[in-house]
């Protein structure tokens, strides 16, 4: 592998061109079809066969044209007379009723629209309660649970839906519209907030946090390479793989559903690890040089020996994003795909389109010099530098350093015992939003569950005609009777009166363990309310979706898990020629895993240090992050081990290995971690709650992997093993491909004199 990538490194080096022209025509290629083919994206998170799925379906059955609860588009307007006042009268009810005469001239709103003031509303919906017959305190109960209007007059909502397909159809005109009129509401006196499906935005985020990342990475980049236009080479090959990745991702929404939180990932991953392998084989070119004056003999070793890390770094990435499709989760795929392809592409980019432009600038690369870098020597001639140190230090006492480490990270992963998954809601949006605060209003004047319904859909085409009323009777008492629920009713059945839906309040939010206990003991019971009604039932809603995904996740961690570690622990085998360094790997990377849960768990979930509102972390924040942090920590496993193998490999002992690898790729490493955790950090600052605990959590996984795992309890491990940290079995060496990832094939005279010159990063030229 050394071999062709060399070749192919000098090749982009010498036909410069070429390569650049090459790139430029794809960006523009598929920036067209992104263009003109693109569309809308979707936070579409079913999943087909889970049991609300399933209940949705016979819904669709028994009352064809039923709108998915995804594709649902409604507003709720919550309206609010100041403290002991009420809308249902007076000036306030007059204010209200501006506001209902304005709904039909918003935008996007269907010409029949029909709305009305919450007392009129409320007082229709018991009127028709007891024209149907119902019994008097059964039909006040009922109307109670649904009204649209609080018990003491002051608090009213009004719904109405919006004339689109989808949410993500919405236009942000309308949502301000809608703002505008709550504004005009406020002015009359009332408090005035909206939520829905109506109100999420969908518009990209701003570029703040990239322009963040970027800047932090810059200066690191200037103070690891001590070069202007060096520093700025990373930053330009990532932007444009990131903008040729973004570009494919917006392109795929002509075929398939991408959720609208996949860009902002695939832009931090991509941003992240983009910027991390143009820095490797950068890194590599500038020590090369060091040894010969042929530029493209160097970037050729530079890109066959770094560029051989990238690869297998890379594809250790690529197989944990693209495994998420083992899973089966549709939403969760196309997250992981589009993902990967962003490696896939950064990847690409490093191993081409940075020579070529290493080609392009010739002795210039390194042009812009602010410092210079004269590294100290120790009593052979060997560099002496903080790597060597640091390694040094954990040599002294090896078995300190491991307790050390597996006792501060036990410690930070102890909150996870408590993480609670959930998905975003307007309940648990930020504080200062109007969506947060119409869903306080909701809960604080009708009950936190009046936004978690839950829909029981009852099938009776076996049930004999005559029976089926008291069949639907018969379900809706049953589900009423189940503990955390404060009202369930009929509210439909369809026109051949073969299907019924309950409507079931909880008496939790959407959010809460209550609410996800009161579905499993709807499913629970569900096998004998058929048996003694005949009928079939199931239940759905937006409420038991998410609880169905949350579970399913669950379900899926031990899955993907297994496939990803098996197939990376066979790829680092053929990397290390090792069994035991791969146990190392995955033993670390699991530490960093728990503690990264425990820290965010902490943070997001439980509020700690009053950095965020406490809130359910969201579903697929796990396993995705799983997936990407395996990636990220073997990445700094092949950057770091690699180099001490290639010591190893070329006669050291494995102690004295362990501080070559860290005086040659120690500086390179702790500046990749940094620029990935500069990144990532600068996620946080974003509205969207996905998006800010992801970037918490990887920007904390970098942290911890990089520094405390890959640089202090790997150097630890490798020192207590010796020689034994290399083994592997010989049938197995033998059936395993040999891949020269040291670059061993390779002419590199300077490695057969006696004292091998400097691989460091920064130093002047």
């Amino acid at each position: 592998m050394a071999t062709l990538l060399s070749r192919l490194g000098a090749t982009a080096f010498r036909r410069w061109p070429l390569f650049i022209a090459v790139w430029i025509v794809l960006l523009a290629a598929v920036g067209t079809v992104a263009a003109t083919m693109s569309k809308p994206m979707t936070d579409n998170f079913s999943i087909p066969g889970i049991p609300s799925e399933q209940a949705a379906d016979l819904q669709a059955q028994l009352f064809p044209g039923t709108t998915s609860a995804f594709d649902e588009s409604s507003v709720t307007i919550v309206l609010a007379a100041p403290e002991g006042e009420n809308i249902v009268q007076g000036e306030y009810r007059a204010a209200v009723d501006d506001v209902v005469s304005a709904i039909p001239d918003l935008p996007q709103v269907a010409d029949d629209v029909q709305v009305a003031h919450p007392a009129d509303a409320a007082q229709a919906q018991l009127d028709a309660l007891l024209e149907s017959g119902q019994d008097p305190q059964a039909a006040f109960e009922d109307a109670a649970a649904l009204a649209p209007l609080s018990e003491d007059g002051r608090v009213g909502t009004i719904t109405f839906e919006l004339d689109v397909e989808t949410p993500a159809d919405i236009e942000p005109a309308t949502q301000d519209a809608v703002k505008d009129l709550l504004a005009e509401a406020r002015d009359a006196g009332l408090t005035a907030e909206a939520n829905g499906s109506g109100m999420t935005a969908f518009a990209p985020p701003g570029a703040a946090s990239e322009a963040i990342g970027i800047g932090v990475a810059l200066m690191v980049l200037v103070l690891t390479f001590g070069s202007l236009v060096a520093s700025g080479l990373p930053i330009l090959t990532a932007v444009l793989g990131v903008g040729l990745s973004i570009a494919g991702v917006t392109a795929l929404t002509s075929v398939m559903d991408i959720g609208s939180s996949t860009p902002m990932l695939a832009t931090m991953i991509g941003l992240a690890v983009g910027i991390d392998y143009a820095l490797f084989i950068l890194a590599r070119y500038r020590a090369e040089l060091h040894h010969t004056d042929d530029r493209r003999a160097a970037i050729g070793i530079a890109v066959g020996t770094a560029g051989s890390a990238v690869v297998f770094a890379g594809l250790t990435v690529l197989i944990a994003l693209a495994a998420l499709s083992v899973v089966g989760i549709p939403f969760l795929t196309s997250m992981g795909i589009a993902a990967a392809a962003t490696v896939f592409v950064a990847v690409l980019v490093a191993l081409t389109l940075l020579p070529a432009l290493l080609g392009m600038l010739g002795g210039k690369a390194f042009g812009g010099s602010v410092r210079k870098y004269r590294p100290k020597r120790d009593e052979d001639g060997h560099i002496l530098n903080n790597g060597v140190r640091w390694a040094r230090t954990v040599g002294r006492a090896p078995v300190v350093a491991v307790v050390a480490v597996v006792i501060a990270l036990g410690a930070l992963a102890v909150p996870m015992t408590g993480l609670h998954l959930a998905f975003p809601t307007d309940s648990t949006a930020a504080s200062d939003t109007t969506q947060r605060q119409a869903s306080d209003l909701i809960a604080e004047s009708f009950g936190p569950g009046r936004e978690a319904p839950m829909l029981v859909v009852v099938d009776a085409r076996d049930v004999t005609e005559d029976d089926r009323g008291a069949a639907f009777g018969e379900v809706a008492a049953w589900a009423g009777e189940q503990d955390g629920v404060t009202n369930a009713q009929v509210v439909g059945t369809n026109e051949e009166g073969t299907g019924a839906t309950v409507l079931v309040t909880p008496a939790a939010g959407p959010d809460d363990t209550e609410t996800e206990a009161l579905l499993a003991d709807l499913r629970d019971g569900q096998s004998g309310i058929e048996s003694d009604t005949g009928t079939t039932i199931g239940v759905t809603g937006l409420t038991a979706i998410t609880v169905d995904v949350s579970e399913r996740l669950s379900d899926a961690l031990p899955v993907y898990l297994a496939v990803v570690v098996g197939l990376a622990f066979i790829l680092l085998m053929i990397v290390f020629r090792s069994v035991i360094v791969p146990l190392t790997a995955t033993f670390g990377f699991l530490l960093t895993v728990l503690a990264t849960l425990g820290a965010t768990v902490a943070v997001f979930q439980e509020g700690a240090f009053g950095w965020m509102e406490g809130q359910p972390i969201v579903s697929f924040m796990p396993i995705f992050l799983i997936g990407v942090v395996f990636g990220l920590a073997m990445d700094y496993q092949v950057f770091l081990v690699t180099r001490i193998r290639e010591a190893h490999v070329h006669g050291m002992s494995t102690r004295d290995a362990v501080v070559d690898g860290f005086r040659n790729s120690a500086r390179v490493v702790a500046a990749a971690a940094a620029i990935m955790i500069s990144v990532f950090a600068a996620f946080i600052l974003q509205d969207e709650p996905i998006i800010r605990s992801m970037g918490f959590a990887l920007a904390v996984a970098v942290a911890i992997d990089a520094f405390v795992v890959r640089m202090t309890l790997i150097p630890a491990l490798m020192y207590l093993l010796g020689e034994k940290a290399w083994w592997m079995p010989r049938w197995l060496d033998r059936i395993l491909p040999e891949v020269d990832v040291e670059g061993e094939k390779l002419d590199r005279p300077h490695l057969r004199q006696p004292d091998r010159e400097d691989e460091l990063v920064g130093a002047g030229r």
